[in-house]
């Protein structure tokens, strides 16, 4: 299984206008693999990941999920079909319990049935710490907890395939050290996961490979150790001239 394509992407492209923001990107993720996105910003990363999830229409190239093409679904068609996905800045429901954010995808996106659903809503809030805080309106938690929400909310939809953009942002190192147990617990349960981050020290701890895009275009494609030796890489992303 670990050799089992989970999401094909053949020549992606995106433009806004005259401006190619993807630009002709081809990848593969295989199942329970964690594969991280670099570059800076601008670089296209999460146009892509808006791609993958259907918030965005390409204008090129094609997307496949488990082999079967995923054309012009929506995001609820998507969510349902197994892609999960977090935002940079979170977006809960406001007024509803943190609680509540879980059973939305729980039961409209993974179709759980109420009760299984509450269960499951609740051993995903104590993976992600917010047990405690499972009854307390979404709107009224720190920065620090909408994250863990945001990311709580993406599993309970019971994704095949995670997308994490910027989730370890703003996050101290301890904090950082538990979010990547937690994405490696659900590599473990069998989740493939593509993370967008900019706190290297914790994509690289995970990290199974790492692709690089600059200006749209994917520049290197490689293992942590390598692509953080390539030179292109040092010069675009670090700002090391050779």
């Amino acid at each position: 299984m670990a050799d089992q394509v989970i999401l094909s992407a053949t020549g992606l492209t995106k433009r806004f206008g005259a401006i190619t923001v993807v630009d002709d990107v081809s990848f593969d993720v295989h199942h329970r693999e964690v594969l991280g996105v670099l570059g800076p910003n601008g670089a296209g990363k999460t146009t892509l990941f808006n791609l993958i999830s259907g918030d965005l229409a390409a204008n090129g190239g094609a997307l496949s999920l488990d082999g079967v093409p995923l054309g012009t679904e929506p995001p609820y068609m998507r969510c349902k079909r197994g892609i999960g996905r977090t935002y940079q800045v979170p977006q809960p429901f406001g007024a509803m319990t943190a609680f509540e954010n879980l059973l939305v995808p729980a039961m409209f996106g993974a179709e759980l049935p109420v009760a299984e659903a509450h269960d499951f809503c609740a051993e995903i809030l104590e993976d992600c710490g917010l047990l405690p805080r499972a009854n307390l309106q979404a709107g009224s938690l720190t920065l620090l907890d909408r994250k863990r929400l945001e990311m709580a909310r993406a599993l309970a939809g019971r994704p095949k395939l995670l997308l994490l953009d910027e989730i370890a942002g703003g996050l101290t190192d301890a904090e950082g050290a538990e979010l990547v147990q937690l994405v490696a617990r659900v590599r473990d349960r069998g989740v493939t996961v593509i993370w967008i981050e900019h706190v290297l020290h914790a994509l690289m701890a995970v990290a199974d490979r790492v692709m690089v895009l600059n200006f749209g275009v994917k520049i290197a494609e490689d293992t942590p150790k390598a692509v953080m030796a390539n030179p292109e890489v040092q010069r675009v992303y670090m700002g090391i001239e050779g």
